[in-house]
């Protein structure tokens, strides 16, 4: 059980990583200065084009909102007290 809370919560944690960085990086100058040396052909002027900055912008907001989906499921799922009682008793068994 706390291997899945440890789960959702880096998972939670890496959407809101992944995300800023997707939202934001697109817009600054380094994005240009780090994509020009790789071999990326014709996705490149893809990618340093306006309307492709904001599709990867639009990707990390995904991840923003999947990674607040989450953090709210997992805030949301409380255990039962008759479960945790139940749970108690087959533990001492």
């Amino acid at each position: 059980m706390r291997a899945d809370i440890l789960f959702r919560v880096l998972f939670v944690l890496y959407c809101c990583e992944a995300g800023l960085f997707l939202v934001l990086a697109p817009w600054y100058p380094m994005w240009a200065r780090t994509l020009s040396p790789l071999p990326l052909g014709p996705l490149l002027g893809v990618l340093l084009h306006p309307v492709g900055r904001g599709g990867v912008t639009g990707f990390g907001l995904v991840h923003l909102l999947w990674g607040a989906h989450d953090l709210r499921q997992l805030l949301r799922r409380r255990p039962r007290p008759e479960r945790r009682a139940e749970s108690d008793a087959g533990a001492r068994v």
